[in-house]
């Protein structure tokens, strides 16, 4: 089995842009406040197991898939994911014994197998054969599928009708283009090779908009390579269909236990604002 992210990310030149960038989230934070969507009840709460008997909570994740999980410019250890394992320990009251370990992703399915490590925190997309051998953690964040438009273009309205007359760029065979043409059938969609192609035929005006992930278009508009020519638009759009379930935290099928525990954490870190707090950390421009 080929294990795959849950977002494809081309990694080249946006692990660079990622770094430089985080120095500046704080403040860019204080300055805009997009906000996350709750993927838990707020009236729900999911009773936190005895863990007292745990001898250690070992996360296992990858140092190549930025925000997530990379080494940042003092060889740390860093991103959303690690944040959120260190904060799931905190509020479990286990953060003594709490490990992190970074190991190649192609990695990760044995060791977890192995008992090499207890949970994965890796942006691992959920699959139907995984499930067969694994179980996961209720999802902590969404990807969505985003608009992003050429500020140059007009347009006659605030929501996606107004492409309806417009060419939109997608990538060619990825899940974008099917969602698009499932979800906007209306739209003329102009299908390209790569990402890098169809950002550069939106930049130029070869196209009016593009649709892709919102992870992706997020940095983008804001990085020195679009020049300040685009920005987001209406949205966001999610689908399990066409974009999966979500960033869970994959377990053994036995600890039963443990995935409940951090239910509960998750459950309590999006209630109380903590999990918020992650992701303005490491997406001050937002995804939604």
């Amino acid at each position: 089995m080929t294990q795959s992210r849950l977002a494809s990310l081309t990694l080249q030149g946006f692990f660079a842009f990622g770094l430089a960038l985080l120095s500046s989230f704080a403040a860019s934070a204080q300055q805009v406040s997009p906000s996350l969507p709750l993927l838990f009840d707020a009236r729900e709460r999911l009773a936190r197991p005895d863990l007292s008997s745990l001898v250690r909570l070992r996360f296992l994740t990858s140092v190549d898939f930025p925000p997530f999980n990379f080494t940042d410019q003092n060889g740390k250890l860093s991103g959303f994911d690690v944040d959120l394992a260190r904060e799931i320990c905190s509020e479990l009251e286990i953060s003594d014994k709490c490990q992190i370990q970074a190991i190649p992703f192609a990695d990760l399915k044995d060791a977890l197998a192995a008992s090499q490590g207890d949970a994965v925190i890796a942006g691992l997309a959920v699959t139907p054969e995984l499930r067969r051998q694994f179980v996961f953690s209720r999802p902590y964040l969404m990807l969505p599928a985003r608009f992003v438009r050429n500020l140059a273009v007009p347009l006659d309205g605030k929501t996606a009708a107004a492409l309806a007359k417009h060419p939109v760029g997608v990538v060619r065979g990825t899940v974008h283009e099917a969602m698009l043409a499932a979800f906007f059938p209306a739209i003329q969609a102009q299908a390209f090779d790569t990402k890098d192609a169809l950002l550069a035929a939106l930049k130029e005006r070869k196209v009016d908009a593009a649709f892709a992930d919102a992870l992706q278009l997020s940095f983008w508009v804001s990085s020195p390579a679009s020049a300040k020519c685009c920005a987001l638009f209406d949205g966001p759009y999610l689908s399990e269909q066409f974009l999966g379930e979500g960033m869970t935290i994959m377990l053994r099928q036995k600890d039963s236990v443990l995935t409940a525990a951090i239910d509960h954490a998750l459950a309590t870190l999006s209630r109380n604002g903590r999990l918020q707090e992650i992701y303005l950390r490491y997406f001050p421009y937002g995804l939604y």
